[in-house]
């Protein structure tokens, strides 16, 4: 089969010739074919060597427009009403030269010759551009990705300028919701409702979709790609409106969608007065500063100008790092880092004092549920003696606020780490109403569920799965969670401490929870590749489940207790729960230390079972050393 392939690669300078060459023919077909329509013969005047002169002067005359207005520098691939008004401009001036070298040569010209030539030239020269330019752009997509754009707006729009210059991606279709732009088209693009999603996808063989909906709410977006989320089609979107304005957006610029989208809840608006209360001139201590959800803490109270801030970090690795990030953008604020332990209260202390700690946020925790069910002496005195010895140190280096991050596995806790968890805030239940009533530290903690992204996230697992080509591991196809955005999350934290009165239990409005199944065959769908099941044999990804892992429960809550009160800020809810007096939990402290101590996990367990948690283990005890030593004592015996 003939390849064009040799013509489109040909250097600048060939193509200029035989773009020169083509010209030369065309004008010398409109001048002959004007007189030929205009008399019926040309006989007469192809014998008569004058025609021949005003040809030649006319050829040359038209050839040189055509160079003086660019003609020739223009990229076919990109021409447009430009050129082709380029070519009537130098068509007219053609037709002038024709009535002027035939004065000149004194040659029998009709009126009409003039008009015909140049209609003859435009046709020739500016179709057979556009030819080529349908050629060279049939040749240059044919092995571009088909992809549809979403949103036929101002965004979408440009979006498709942007995508028709790459290299990499063809647009086959607009899908938009309004109704009135059905069946119209954008540069030859025809718009679609969305009811045609599914008929565009198998007829073009699309392989992404690119979203252009940047005013979109967050609700908005759910709804959009869900209606995707039965296609292996990879979703993607564009950056901020911001960009778009600027004239910015650029191919590169892509983005997955991002997986918060698919919870589909619009982040209220936050209270800038609460934002800053605890925060605005004050020095301000992080613990556990380098984690997930104590660095995001950090990215957001520098927001809110506090003259210090104390990064205070066990792992020297995430300190360096959160500290390293902070100075980039601190603008005047003084990063502190510190390493120390929160079991260790007189390094609190003498932190505290040093600098004049004004309030501190304690993100300091062993979290990972099996991790702490393997550990279970270890995850009490990190989480429990941890939290409380940072509290007393609070109370005695005089800081005005202490805010306890906890968590929704703190209810009715069916593991180690959410009973942990639990404790931990009834020791600061506790030392709110003790008899310390002469301490100014005001105790708070605020619980909510998981945050997308953090460490233990399973987003960045099913991610990172899902690019190893599979299997995504669930542990039950039923279970479901509560999921926020860590900086929503980190801002509600900093709005709910600052309402605090002592001893508040506040609660933060999840949403709606999230089947993880369901969010495991999102995010497949949504990197292009399909759910490999009974139904799907051929499919891509495989989903394992892989059952409940040890103190894992299917469904969680975020209250104890039905006596629930709002706030002023709409996602942040008040608990009234129940809890300890000081000098009872002083005792279950000591109790808990000396049978860990004395490495007595059935006593460990029974004092978690004894105190007012609500812990029903669904599963045996899991320390892993206290299992291995009973299988030595077994075999030895």
């Amino acid at each position: 089969m003939f390849s064009l392939n040799p013509i489109w690669t040909m250097p600048r300078a060939g193509k200029r010739a035989v773009s020169l060459f083509f010209d030369t023919v065309f004008i010398f077909v409109s001048f002959w074919a004007a007189f030929y329509s205009r008399m019926g013969a040309i006989d007469v005047f192809w014998q008569d060597i004058e025609y021949w002169y005003v040809f030649v002067s006319v050829t040359v005359v038209t050839l040189a427009v055509f160079t003086h207005f660019g003609l020739y520098r223009a990229v076919l691939r990109y021409l447009g009403l430009q050129a082709v008004v380029t070519i009537a401009f130098g068509a007219a001036l053609s037709a002038l030269s024709i009535i002027l070298f035939s004065y000149y040569f004194q040659i029998f010209l009709p009126r009409s010759v003039p008009v015909i030539y140049a209609t003859f030239l435009v046709t020739l020269s500016g179709g057979a551009r556009l030819f080529v330019r349908f050629l060279i752009s049939d040749f240059l997509i044919s092995g571009r990705t088909p992809v549809l754009i979403y949103g036929a707006g101002k965004a979408g729009r440009q979006l498709y300028q942007v995508v028709s210059q790459s290299e990499d991606y063809r647009v086959v279709a607009f899908i938009d919701d309004n109704l009135k732009k059905h069946k119209t088209t954008i540069q030859g693009v025809t718009i679609f409702r969305p009811q045609y999603i599914s008929r565009l996808l198998g007829k073009h063989q699309v392989e992404k979709v690119f979203l252009a909906v940047p005013k979109a709410s967050r609700n908005e977006r759910k709804r959009i790609i869900e209606r995707f989320s039965d296609f292996p089609i990879e979703v993607m979107t564009i950056p901020s409106l911001s960009d778009i304005v600027s004239g910015e957006l650029k191919i590169e610029q892509l983005k997955e969608v991002a997986i918060d989208d698919l919870l589909g809840r619009d982040s209220v608006s936050p209270n800038q007065l609460l934002l800053e209360k605890n925060i605005k001139d004050k020095t301000v201590m992080v613990t556990g500063a380098g984690g997930s959800i104590g660095s995001e803490l950090c990215r957001q109270i520098i927001k809110y100008k506090p003259s210090r801030l104390v990064l205070f970090e066990a792992s020297e690795f995430s300190l360096y790092s959160i500290e390293r990030e902070l100075n980039q953008k601190a603008q005047g604020i003084e990063i502190v880092p510190i390493m120390g332990n929160v079991q260790n209260q007189k390094r609190l202390v003498n932190t505290m004092t040093s600098f004049g700690v004004e309030t501190v946020y304690h993100a300091a925790a062993y979290k990972h549920v099996p991790l702490v069910e393997y550990n279970v002496a270890e995850g009490i005195q990190n989480n429990v003696f941890g939290t409380y010895r940072a509290a007393c140190a609070a109370i005695e280096a005089g800081v005005s606020s202490f805010v306890l991050i906890s968590t929704d596995k703190a209810v009715r806790p069916t593991n180690v780490m959410g009973t942990t968890k639990r404790l931990a805030e009834l020791g600061l239940q506790a030392l709110a109403k003790g008899y310390q009533k002469d301490h100014q530290t005001l105790f708070s903690m605020v619980r909510f569920g998981n945050v997308l992204g953090s460490s233990g996230s399973v987003i960045p697992l099913f991610k990172a799965q899902i690019a190893k080509g599979g299997p995504v591991t669930v542990t039950h196809k039923d279970i479901i969670r509560y999921f926020m955005t860590i900086p929503e999350a980190a801002q509600l934290v900093i709005q709910a401490s600052a309402m605090a009165k002592g001893g508040d239990v506040f609660v933060l409005d999840m949403g709606e929870p999230v089947r993880i199944s369901d969010l495991a065959k999102n995010l497949i769908h949504l990197s292009g590749l399909e759910v490999k099941d009974d139904l799907n044999p051929e499919g891509d990804i495989e989903i394992l489940y892989t059952g409940l892992r040890p103190g894992e429960k299917l469904f969680e809550e975020l209250l104890i207790g039905d006596s629930v009160s709002k706030t002023s800020h709409d996602r942040i809810m008040t608990a009234q729960e129940v809890s300890m007096e000081q000098v009872e939990y002083n005792q279950l402290l000591d109790d808990l230390q000396q049978a860990a101590q004395d490495y007595d996990q059935q006593a460990l367990r029974q004092l978690m079972l004894q105190a007012p948690t609500g812990f029903v283990p669904t599963d045996g005890i899991g320390d892993l050393v206290w299992a291995q030593s009973n299988v030595n004592k077994s075999q030895t015996n």
